[in-house]
């Protein structure tokens, strides 16, 4: 454990021992609030250049902000892909016509020092190589770890709600 860590351990178990009054406790909360928010800004870009990869269909890039082991729940079968596959990921780009569009709102990220965890509703539109135009919307939570001072994603999980009829059709005709 680093020198810093070890002061920042000691100073959390004080900082939690008395009241918020006491500068230890406003200083060590004031350098937390801020290394957080700071996180997450690093966060946003890397999911950012994530979506922007896969809406440029750039294999190698999306490749790149993932782990070995990622585990994904794609909102294509199977129920979830563990590991990442270059091979996979561009037989699915080869589906689609020219870029695919993928916009975020209503992002929140959540973070600790080595894992943080996003979620968001993404519209995802384009043109498939049939000639269907689509244009929907999806729930997505991202869990991430920091690996060697880097964030990276593990594991995806992206879903639509269904109708609840008897017919088990999937929502996609939702909006936010």
């Amino acid at each position: 454990m680093s020198t810093k860590s070890v002061v920042n351990y000691f100073l959390h178990i004080v900082a939690n021992r008395f009241s918020r009054s006491s500068c230890v406790c406003k200083s060590y909360q004031k350098e937390n609030e801020m290394s957080a928010e700071q996180e997450k800004f690093v966060i946003q870009a890397v999911i950012e250049d994530w979506a922007k990869a896969l809406g440029d269909m750039d294999a190698k890039r999306v490749l790149s902000h993932l782990t070995d082991d990622l585990v994904e729940f794609s909102l294509a079968p199977p129920l979830q892909f563990q590991g990442k596959n270059a091979d996979n990921l561009q037989n699915w780009f080869d589906t689609w016509v020219g870029p695919i569009g993928n916009k975020s709102r209503d992002a929140k990220i959540t973070c600790s020092e080595n894992v943080a965890f996003a979620r968001s509703l993404v519209r995802m539109m384009g043109t498939k190589a049939s000639g269907e135009k689509v244009d929907l919307w999806f729930r997505q939570t991202l869990g991430l770890i920091r690996i060697n001072g880097t964030w990276k994603i593990c594991h995806t999980h992206e879903s639509v709600p269904f109708y609840m009829d008897g017919s088990f059709k999937a929502a996609i005709d939702l909006k936010p």
